[in-house]
């Protein structure tokens, strides 16, 4: 059995406005970022734009779990302008995965390109500042980076790309050694979901039209002041219903951004074992078997916080007992080997 990357030191660079646009336009449609673009700078709390995000909110622990499985992380950064309210909403998730923030101010006619050339200076200075850098984990789509990945390939380094599929550029994905759909990786919710809840969001008006075509069909018989009146007594009636709907739908975007509930520890633990089965699953033997030793080190490259002690198991094989209806346990001579259950 092969424990492929085990021992790889990975450096994982993100071009973070790159990938919230993409996802963003993958939940929501093509282009349906730019079209946006003016509301969300202007007010990201508007209640439509609000929910917008949140349904798009892209899981950066996803991606640094799973870069974590090629070996040990020894830097992240992200590059954004972190002043702006669409970013800032990530602070947690990135402060809690000690994240190196790299600031990018507005982009201007001089800082067009201010992430791509960033991001490319300061992966080759890494290259040649760390000589034991053995993976390099690009998280971006636009093909200005096929040089940086090739220029990576022909120094020594593993490239691993990550990118929102049918936004990221053919010639970026053949440039690297490895290359995964951001929507494919372990944790991140599938896409048919949320395109089904936002066709459902966008049939509404087009549903509540013949029903008002119907409405001034039927008083045909009747003098035609009548509907006339109708119509002006409806707008009044009508006209307060958007100004009251704002306020509730601002108070639960504050909640959900602002006020993480407190964690259950064995539910994360249980997320942690998931994802690592998952994403060890091409890494291990024939049948998807590892290692539990290795299972372990993944689980703590993911959070080095987690600790079975502290869950209440002597070891780490009674904790994989304790979830027999997640994992698959078999002894090989002195050695455990533990798969995703089938």
């Amino acid at each position: 059995m092969t424990q492929t990357h085990d021992d790889g030191r990975v450096a994982v660079y993100l071009d973070f406005d790159n990938i919230v646009m993409s996802w963003y336009d993958r939940v929501h449609g093509r282009n349906s970022y730019n079209r946006d673009r003016a509301r969300i700078a202007e007010n990201p709390t508007e209640p439509e734009i609000a929910e917008k995000l949140a349904a798009a909110t892209v899981d950066v622990g996803a991606i640094i779990d799973f870069a974590a499985s090629y070996g040990t992380l020894v830097l992240t950064r992200a590059y954004a302008d972190w002043s702006s309210p669409v970013n800032a909403i990530y602070r947690r998730q990135l402060v809690a995965r000690a994240v190196d923030l790299v600031q990018l101010f507005p982009a201007a006619a001089y800082a067009k390109n201010g992430a791509d050339i960033r991001l490319a200076v300061d992966t080759v200075e890494d290259m040649f500042r760390l000589p034991d850098l053995t993976h390099v984990a690009i998280v971006a789509g636009d093909s200005d980076y096929v040089p940086l990945a090739q220029r990576c390939k022909r120094l020594g380094r593993y490239v691993i790309g990550v990118g929102v599929a049918g936004s990221t550029a053919k010639s970026l994905a053949a440039a690297c050694d490895a290359f995964e759909p951001y929507d494919t990786l372990p944790g991140v919710p599938e896409l048919p979901k949320a395109q089904k809840q936002e066709q459902k969001r966008r049939e509404q008006p087009k549903s509540e039209e013949p029903a008002e075509e119907k409405a001034e069909e039927k008083p045909d018989d009747k003098p035609e002041q009548k509907p006339t009146r109708r119509r002006r007594a409806q707008k009044p009636a009508e006209s307060p219903a958007p100004a009251e709907a704002p306020e509730p739908a601002h108070d639960d975007t504050v909640i959900a951004f602002d006020q993480a509930p407190p964690e259950d520890l064995h539910a994360v633990a249980t997320n942690l074992l998931e994802r690592a089965l998952r994403v060890g699953q091409d890494k291990g033997d024939d049948q998807g078997f590892r290692y539990a030793s290795a299972v372990k080190q993944h689980i703590r490259r993911m959070d080095p916080s987690f600790s079975e002690k502290a869950l209440g198991y002597r070891s780490f094989n009674d904790f994989l007992t304790s979830r027999d209806t997640l994992a698959e346990v078999q002894e090989d001579g002195h050695e455990r080997l533990v798969r995703l259950k089938q």
